[in-house]
């Protein structure tokens, strides 16, 4: 199967009916490495469809015909313009680019003539995917129905429709509401479509065809689809073939690796059977190996269709780790790290330029070493979910949410969609969760949603709605995940009963590069960094710091907001325009390793001595004698010794209890002041008496390995932020902030505490 992405598509005589040479792009607002490799008339030429493969098929991209008319009205006398198909019309990379509102209705010409050799077969229509309303005619024949849906792929039977030996004609309309309509629209709003302050987290609406328009020719009966779940337990691969046009057909599925069959089964279509796979080398993101797998339609013992594909032999699920719940791979649990990634560019918007383009970004994820991404509110183009597959990153993936609660009809229409992306990606072993819904919007029923969704894809874990905490969310109560939104995080997150802890969303930490501004200056993060140098130590402190303080206590994924900066927003690992990685990736890579590992070899937990008194000595070289004390209800270091006042000795000491506001960490009651507790407010630590969650919160601290034997403390509130002597004085500090105390020089030192005896027992 894999062979057959590398085949060049048939030439399609006849190409649009004025002369490519006619059209040029508009200038793209910010140009990617990709933004001038895009051939005229012959754009992304891949294969579209990696898991259901056939050698013969015709590329429809490129330059057609285009005008627009009001939305009520009916096809256009002429076509005064050209477009670059499949790139929205509000993207440079159209030749278009200009606002589409709900008033407008898109028109697209362009003619084909059937090759010769597919003569006696029937000729398939594909479109990966048109947001939103579109409607097809061939030879002024409607195809089939209008399809309504932006993200998922449809398909028409043409045959009948077609002009053998003679030339065709497709036209096409699309209608697009964006967020005036009830549809599914992620994160598209009308605004307009060349750089302007403002936009926040929404962006450049994308509307029409933004995915590959394509011919294949197939036998009357064919293969429509395989749906393959692995199961390991049994050494053997679950499949069903799903067909078009067949009576009484069977199915023979046959697997393998490096060219050699390793197992092979026949059964009936529409029917679910096994293929053994025994001995099967396993899918991870560590070693992403795919087997090839080829089915056969057959009629009695006549071979009638055969189609490509691939598979992953992995499994996912939730299992209890230590008495924890947490996501499984394999049966194994690995802890989850990636980021938000939303799939937009400054030159194509909704569609990557290249396929050299879409592969990138997923790239960057493994050079970065993330194993997970979640697409957030996009459903990308199947080479996408390729990638994914074959370099070896899971994929959380969202259904693209609504603008507001829908009416009946726009709940059945989400819905339908909805089913048809999980049918339509529902093989990809890269993907391993669904994110139903995304804080609150456009929420409803989300504990039936979820249930309907896991008994629709049993094989996939279920979020029933990522970001629970915030804006408004409302938590349905099941699914597989527990998933809160923090920024700039880590947050507290935990388990329940029988759901992982996951951060659906943290960081944003931005940083906008000089020349690489979609609007210079217009800019905006949940957390602006004043040079690249506190932006990397922010980040590897946040990742430090899941490892140290949340990972130990039940949290298992954390996906990181985001990327690549997407126009106003600057909170990116990388530019929007790819053209510069913001971070040191060595860093990253060794901070995301370091947690994965972490994850599979955990450290025995640090614990202390409850119910004791306790001093704690200073670890930083040169300063070892001094101890935390507390003076006038603020909290120091001080040089103590055995000459030493009694009551500085008493000031000195301190009695472990469980930490009031969670048992599993610590908080530290004063000697000579019993009821009062180290606590941190505004960064700086005091002695103080107190109650209410705030106070127990800010009381409680978590201890982590240290060098040499030592403890850092981690504030219980702020995991990732540590108690730090700087000045004699003791605050809560944050790796790469940019106060003075944050300051990066002998941090770790700084943070590192030895618990030793007390002053005064």
């Amino acid at each position: 199967m894999l062979a057959l992405l590398a085949g060049t598509a048939l030439t399609v005589p006849g190409a649009a009916t004025a002369a490519p040479a006619a059209w040029t792009p508009k200038p793209a607002p910010m140009t990617t490495p990709w933004t001038n490799q895009v051939p005229v008339d012959h754009p992304l030429p891949e294969y579209p469809r990696p898991q259901l493969t056939r050698p013969d098929w015709a590329n429809l991209n490129g330059i057609w015909d285009f005008a627009v008319t009001p939305a009520d009205a009916g096809r256009p006398a002429a076509f005064p313009e050209q477009i670059r198909v499949p790139f929205v019309a509000e993207s440079a990379l159209s030749g278009i680019q200009r606002r589409v509102t709900e008033n407008d209705k898109l028109w697209y010409k362009r003619t084909f003539t059937v090759p010769a050799s597919w003569d006696g077969r029937r000729v398939q229509l594909h479109f990966g995917a048109s947001d939103w309303r579109t409607t097809v005619w061939v030879n002024d024949r409607q195809a089939g129905a209008v399809h309504d849906g932006g993200y998922d792929a449809f398909s028409y039977d043409i045959t009948d429709l077609l002009i053998r030996g003679g030339t065709n004609t497709i036209v096409v309309s699309v209608w697009d509401p964006t967020q005036n309509g009830s549809q599914a629209v992620g994160k598209q709003r009308l605004n307009d479509v060349q750089p302007h302050p403002g936009g926040g987290i929404f962006y450049t609406a994308a509307s029409g065809i933004w995915q590959t328009v394509w011919l294949e020719p197939t036998t009357a009966a064919h293969i429509t689809r395989l749906d393959m779940v692995p199961d390991l337990t049994n050494n053997r691969l679950k499949v069903t073939v799903r067909s078009a046009g067949t009576s009484g057909h069977q199915a023979r599925v046959t697997v393998s690796a490096g060219g050699a069959t390793v197992g092979t089964a026949t059964g009936p279509v529409g029917t679910e059977f096994t293929v053994p796979v025994p001995n099967a080398r396993r899918w991870t993101p560590d070693d992403p190996f795919l087997h090839d797998v080829r089915a056969d339609l057959l009629s009695g013992s006549t071979t009638v269709d055969t189609v490509g594909s691939y598979t992953g032999m992995r499994t996912v699920g939730i299992a209890r780790v230590d008495g924890v719940p947490r996501p499984v791979l394999n049966g194994q649990f690995v802890f989850q790290t990636g980021t938000l990634d939303q799939g937009y560019w400054p030159d194509g918007v909704y569609t990557a330029p290249t396929d050299a383009a879409l592969r990138f970004d997923l790239q960057k994820h493994k050079d970065l070493g993330f194993n997970m991404v979640r697409k957030h509110i996009k459903v990308e183009p199947q080479r996408w979910f390729y990638w994914a597959d074959r370099l070896g990153l899971l994929v959380w993936q969202d259904m693209p949410s609504m603008e507001r609660t829908p009416d009946a009809a726009g709940r059945a229409q989400w819905e339908a969609e909805y089913r048809r992306i999980i049918d339509q990606h529902r093989s990809s072993p890269s993907l391993v969760m669904w994110v139903n819904q995304n804080e609150g919007w456009g929420q409803y029923d989300q504990a039936r949603i979820a249930n309907e969704v896991k008994a629709y894809d049993p094989s996939r874990l279920v979020d029933n709605m990522s970001g629970v905490n915030c804006c408004g969310a409302v938590d349905g109560s099941n699914g597989d995940v527990v998933d809160h939104h923090v920024y700039v995080g880590p947050g507290t997150t935990v388990p329940d009963a029988g759901r992982a802890a996951v951060l659906g969303e943290y960081g944003g930490l931005g940083f906008e590069v000089a020349g690489h501004e979609w609007y210079p200056g217009g800019g905006f993060s949940y957390e602006d960094q004043p040079s690249l140098a506190h932006l990397n130590n922010r980040f590897v402190g946040l990742l430090d710091g899941i490892r140290e303080v949340r990972l130990p206590r039940g949290l298992s994924a954390a996906v990181y907001t985001e990327i690549t900066d997407v126009e106003n927003e600057a909170n990116g690992l990388l530019t929007y325009d790819r053209q510069v990685v913001k971070v040191d990736e060595a860093r990253v890579r060794a901070a995301n390793r370091a947690l994965i590992d972490a994850s599979r070899s955990p450290a025995a937990p640090v614990t202390l001595p409850t119910g004791q008194f306790r001093s704690l000595r200073v670890t930083t070289p040169g300063y070892t004698d001094r101890y935390v004390r507390h003076k006038g209800g603020a909290v120091f270091t001080e040089v103590v010794n055995g000459g030493s006042a009694a009551l500085l000795k008493a000031d000195a000491t301190w009695r472990i209890v469980p930490g009031l506001a969670d048992a599993s960490c610590y908080s530290f009651e004063s000697r000579n002041y019993p009821g009062e507790y180290l606590r941190h407010r505004d960064s700086r630590v005091y002695k103080e008496g107190g109650s209410g969650d705030l106070f127990r919160a800010d009381a409680t601290f978590c201890p982590v390995r240290g060098a040499n034997g030592g403890v850092r403390l981690s504030a219980y509130n702020f995991p990732g932020q540590y108690l730090r002597h700087y000045g004699a004085e003791l605050w809560l500090a944050i790796p790469g902030g940019t106060r003075a105390y944050d300051s990066p020089a002998l941090f770790a030192e700084d943070t590192t505490w030895a618990v030793e005896a007390p002053w005064t027992p």
